[in-house]
């Protein structure tokens, strides 16, 4: 089911048919790094990880991590989509990107439409997000997208900080 359409991309639904993408971008070294390790160790792990990840906030909230797919030549290159957790008060939008699509836009493209889509369709007006401090990328993306440091904060108790994004007023 596709969520958000681009001029190149196409954000749909995470499906268990994805569990073999998904195995490998969560286990590249970079989302590892930056984003942390998500124990998705085997196909069965990754299936496991879509049913009580995305699968299951879509049934809760209605949004989810989608994964994004380049429109063209339908080859899906990373994850981008809307996250609720317990230890945040907004809504956050998040994304990861297999290393060979980065520097393209793809990032900020395909962040702009969630957030569009949140604000439009769902509804959210205040969305927030989050970046290791060392995520400089990431970092430049969320200011481009309107979005400014406000706090370093722990996402949940005994972690190490991370720098919250908040919306420029």
């Amino acid at each position: 089911m596709i969520v958000v359409e681009t001029d190149r991309l196409q954000l749909r639904r995470v499906e268990l048919a994805d569990a073999a993408f998904l195995l490998d971008l969560l286990n590249q070294p970079s989302f590892l790094h930056f984003i942390g390790d998500k124990g998705v160790r085997t196909l069965d792990d990754a299936r496991d990880y879509i049913l009580t990840g995305p699968l299951a906030s879509y049934e809760r909230f209605g949004f989810g991590m989608y994964l994004t797919v380049l429109k063209e030549e339908q080859i899906p290159i990373g994850i981008c989509g809307l996250l609720k957790r317990d230890s945040l008060e907004d809504v956050d939008v998040g994304y990861a990107f297999l290393p060979q699509f980065w520097s393209r836009g793809y990032a900020f493209e395909s962040a702009s439409a969630v957030m569009a889509y949140a604000r439009n369709v769902l509804g959210i007006d205040r969305i927030v997000a989050i970046a290791t401090p060392d995520n400089h990328a990431s970092i430049h993306v969320l200011e481009k997208l309107g979005l400014r440091f406000e706090a370093m904060i722990p996402l949940v108790d005994d972690s190490p900080e991370i720098k919250l994004f908040t919306p420029a007023i």
